[in-house]
């Protein structure tokens, strides 16, 4: 299997803060791979180190076959990065941020214009391109700055929370950008705390703690190895709870739980739509009415909860001390 992404015990220290703490990672060609991780865990400073912006205290990373450090230069031409903060000139046009990025990669002008022009019309910005960007919206910046990571291209990119600060539905309108990128062959490097973006975007994950891997897998493994599917149902009657609850005991992995009031029962379960098959039959059979049943698996949430001791937090991941990132663009094209 080849690698575009590869990581052998990264350790970035701050002081006597170590971000991260002998990171490994391997990312197949052609896949997206989500990074969670709590504040602090050292998921941006794992990116910064992979797009060149910071040098690693030890360890060794490869990204499209090139070292990160010393491949640095030929590294920067195949891969693209946008960072938590959309890094645009606000006295500039879209289209001219754009025209600019591939001015500096060496496009040329016409093949520069002609790509501004493109993408300008894929992230539907076309008709605000030769406006300031400072009337730009978030969302329209936060689109602008990920078009500028594609001018050249790139086969690898690193999306460092590309939904911070959208709402609702603009955060669905950046998945959607995603996926067609992914579905054109992208390999994708994708850091988040919105744990239903990994869930809908990411092939396999890997959830950073204290700088440093402590469970991957894809999101129905990593939810497997938590357990704690139940089912979970609503009858006519709240009278009916007690026999259900004698019934079901059958295909109980553990202690139901009920609740007269809205007439439901929870009910600790192994062995997924086989166990609610059987217990639809053997609800059926006793006559029993039934307004609402169903089987919750484990979310991703349960995941982080479970795996970091909390639940994820939607925000900014300063996983930097404060000056750390003095000098440092956000965003390397």
């Amino acid at each position: 299997m080849e690698f575009a992404i590869e990581a052998e015990g990264l350790v970035k220290r701050y002081g006597s803060v170590r971000a991260l703490d002998g990171l490994d990672l391997a990312v197949p060609e052609g896949t997206v791979m989500g990074l969670l991780g709590p504040n602090g865990a050292g998921k941006t400073t794992a990116v910064r180190i992979f797009t060149t912006l910071l040098e690693a205290d030890a360890g060794r990373a490869r990204v499209a076959g090139f070292d990160v450090k010393a491949d640095a230069r030929a590294l920067r031409r195949v891969i693209g990065l946008s960072g938590q903060y959309a890094a645009v000139d606000e006295d500039l046009t879209g289209f001219e941020n754009l025209d600019m990025v591939g001015r500096l990669y060496g496009l040329g002008r016409r093949s520069s214009r002609e790509r501004a022009r493109e993408l300008l019309a894929q992230f539907d910005l076309a008709e605000s391109g030769d406006r300031v960007v400072r009337g730009y919206s978030g969302g329209m910046r936060r689109r602008l700055d990920l078009a500028g990571a594609l001018v050249a291209r790139p086969r690898i990119l690193f999306l460092d929370e590309p939904t911070t600060g959208l709402d609702p539905r603009g955060r669905l309108g950046m998945w959607d950008v995603i996926e067609e990128l992914v579905a054109g062959g992208t390999t994708l490097l994708l850091t988040t705390q919105y744990l239903e973006e990994a869930d809908r975007l990411a092939d396999s994950i890997a959830v950073i703690d204290h700088g440093t891997v402590i469970a991957r897998g894809t999101a129905d493994e990593l939810k497997s190895q938590v357990g704690g599917e139940r089912i979970e149902l609503r009858v006519d009657s709240a009278s009916d709870l007690d026999r259900v609850r004698g019934l079901l005991s059958a295909v109980a992995a553990g202690e139901a739980m009920s609740d007269t009031r809205t007439r439901t029962l929870t009910v600790p379960v192994s062995g997924g739509s086989k166990t609610l098959i059987e217990a639809l039959r053997m609800l059926d059979a006793e006559g029993i009415a039934v307004s609402d049943i169903g089987l919750r698996r484990p979310t991703l949430d349960d995941v982080f909860l479970s795996l970091t001791g909390h639940a994820a937090e939607e925000k900014k991941d300063d996983d930097e001390p404060a000056g750390a990132r003095r000098g440092q663009g956000e965003n390397a094209r």
